[in-house]
């Protein structure tokens, strides 16, 4: 009996130190500062493309896993007025904001862009650059 609770306890360990690690686990490609410098906005028809925006709007992904906004993250405004904050996973590539009622947003990213994809009905993304 003894044995088995063991084996349980150490199982059970193992089990919990991988989800920790997994959860603090990072892509380096994220980190730093990333500048606003496309929309799209679909019509409806699928038809939509990204078109080039002037804005100082910034999003920016620090290594303790927060994002934070210089604009409002919950929409596709180009405005850098409204800070907004939240979290973000590497592992499933999801942005959960605080300030839009727990909106989630999901996103893509290469060594150069980050794409936040909003979860409208209708195809509406957000193209930046990194710029730090």
């Amino acid at each position: 009996m003894n044995k088995i609770f063991i084996v349980l306890i150490f199982a059970f360990t193992l089990v919990s130190c991988t989800s920790a690690n997994e959860e603090v686990s990072l892509d380096q490609n994220e980190i730093g500062t990333w500048r606003l410098i496309e929309v799209l906005a679909d019509p409806g028809d699928r038809s939509g493309t990204f078109q080039p925006v002037v804005s100082s709007k910034t999003v920016r992904f620090e290594t303790n896993g927060t994002v934070s906004c210089s604009g409002n993250l919950c929409d596709l405004s180009i405005a850098a007025s409204t800070q907004t904050t939240g979290t973000y996973s590497s592992s499933n590539r999801r942005i959960i904001t605080s300030n839009c009622n727990q909106l989630q947003l999901t996103y893509e990213i290469t060594a150069d862009e980050l794409i936040i994809i909003y979860p409208y009905i209708e195809p509406a993304k957000a193209k930046y650059v990194k710029v730090e």
